[in-house]
């Protein structure tokens, strides 16, 4: 009886640990993440709209239909980028994400409390290497850290009720997303 018993646990703890390491391994092994997938359809910081999701198909799996989307892939191996984000009346998101589909940063209209949702983007060592201004607080410029060069940031908007997805889908058309030193040099 008790070899049995030391043969159940012993089967209990290979398998958890089987489980362990093939949900610790499996994200980093999958070939068709959402950075693969959205790759060949939108170039490098610039915010590309996404189609919306049908029965038959849809750009990334789960798609919301009653979200507009769009996806601005960054690279910031070039400098910081800023991102610009008109804010919706019924709800608007934005979420950061690694090249490896790992979510690090989300804010939505409410937490922003303005009518556009605006930040700077940066690396760590980016954001060590900025000059100190003392007229500027934490309240007036919104920084991100990214962990990686590279990610996906996601952009949606809400429409409440179809006939008003036109207008979900215009507002995050209108969002903005690149380099710092673009934005300076249009000043």
């Amino acid at each position: 009886m008790i070899r049995w018993a030391l043969l159940l646990l012993g089967g209990c703890l290979l398998g958890g640990v089987v489980h362990i390491a093939t949900i610790i391994m499996l994200p980093r092994t999958a070939t068709r993440d959402a950075y693969a997938r959205l790759e060949p359809i939108t170039p490098v910081n610039t915010v590309t709209p996404l189609p919306p999701p049908t029965s038959d198909a849809a750009a990334m799996p789960y798609m919301d239909p009653a979200f507009a989307s769009a996806i601005c892939r960054y690279d910031l191996s070039q400098g910081p980028m800023k991102l610009s984000v008109p804010v919706r009346t019924a709800y608007t998101s934005v979420s950061f994400y690694t090249n490896r589909d790992v979510a690090y940063y989300a804010i939505n209209d409410r937490a922003a409390g303005r009518r556009v949702i605006e930040l700077d983007l940066m690396t760590i060592e980016q954001h060590n290497q900025m000059p100190e201004e003392e007229d500027v607080t934490a309240a007036d410029r919104l920084i991100v850290e990214s962990p990686s060069l590279t990610g996906l940031i996601a952009i949606r908007a809400m429409a409440p009720e179809p006939g008003l997805m036109p207008q979900a889908q215009s507002a995050v058309a209108a969002a903005q997303c690149r380099r710092s030193d673009d934005v300076k040099g249009s000043r």
